[in-house]
């Protein structure tokens, strides 16, 4: 079986960049209805039995307002009922972020005899890191493109483990890690696969096993901000070891619930995504 696990936050929000923005009963609604539709996408796959969808707290500002953070935090409740209404397991978040609880559920479904794959569903490139050969993966839903190890090694150069050592190096955007000047992917790559961690790379360049363009400069840089690059490391690490109680028997999807798919609908104005529900819990 493969076990599929959804970055929620990432959907809600491509949703409402993406989808038409609509109201209904003077509420918006358009990324709610977008989120319905493509977990109903996701769900009609043949080979999808078992998934999960974590959501980071996405909170509408004091006084809501107008803004996309706004109007993004107000579809937050209607973003859980729709996984309710899916009869989708999910993992709202509260102490912990939604990318740690993906990761944490890679790392032990992963373990599981019975899980033959697990997809992780989500565009950020921290998750490059939990990639484990053709074990547990990272599908971008948008594209339609899987990573897996062979994937990450052709992208990065190095090891999916050693991801978070090359962003502390050459940092990452999405994230706002600056990483190190002068450092880019070919010479950061070429020092990890010789050495392994940042912090097991000379800070003299004289003594370096490999040959990188610029040595002496990259040298002086990361002696000046190794701390930073550590740190930089450090923050780009997603933990593995979170309380999750699902099992993955948990995570088996047995169909969406009739009634609240209604009153769903109800809410949103719109019927088009319910009616491509193909299992209904009850038959």
């Amino acid at each position: 079986m493969k076990v599929h696990v959804v970055d929620g936050t990432f959907e809600l929000f491509r949703c409402f960049h993406g989808a038409p923005r609509a109201q209904h009963d003077g509420r918006e609604v358009g990324a709610a209805r977008g989120l319905l539709a493509t977990l109903v996408s996701l769900l009609r796959a043949d080979d999808v039995s078992h998934v999960a969808v974590a959501f980071d707290s996405v909170v509408a500002p004091p006084g809501h307002g107008t803004s996309a953070e706004a109007l993004i935090g107000a579809q937050a409740p209607l973003a859980a009922d729709v996984c309710r209404a899916l009869g989708i397991t999910m993992w709202p978040t509260g102490r912990y972020q939604a990318d740690e609880m993906l990761s944490t559920a890679a790392a032990r479904y992963a373990e599981d005899p019975a899980v033959d794959q697990v997809v992780i569903c989500a565009n950020d490139n921290d998750f490059d890191q939990c990639v484990i050969g053709e074990r547990v993966v990272v599908l971008d839903r948008i594209r339609k493109v899987v990573t897996d190890e062979a994937a990450v090694r052709a992208r990065w150069g190095v090891a999916p483990v050693q991801v978070p050592e090359l962003f502390a190096l050459v940092g990452d955007r999405s994230d706002g890690l600056p990483g190190l000047p002068g450092w880019g992917i070919r010479s950061a790559a070429t020092l990890l696969t010789e050495y392994g961690t940042v912090d097991a790379i000379p800070l003299d360049a004289a003594t370096w096993a490999v040959k990188v363009r610029g040595a002496e400069r990259l040298a002086a840089v990361l002696r000046e901000r190794r701390e930073e690059a550590l740190l930089c490391r450090d923050l780009s690490r997603l933990r593995t070891d979170l309380p999750l109680r699902s099992t993955v028997a948990d995570l088996e999807w047995h169909g969406a619930r009739r009634d609240r798919v209604d009153e769903l609908c109800a809410v949103l104005g719109d019927t088009t995504a319910a009616e491509r529900i193909t299992r209904w819990q009850g038959r």
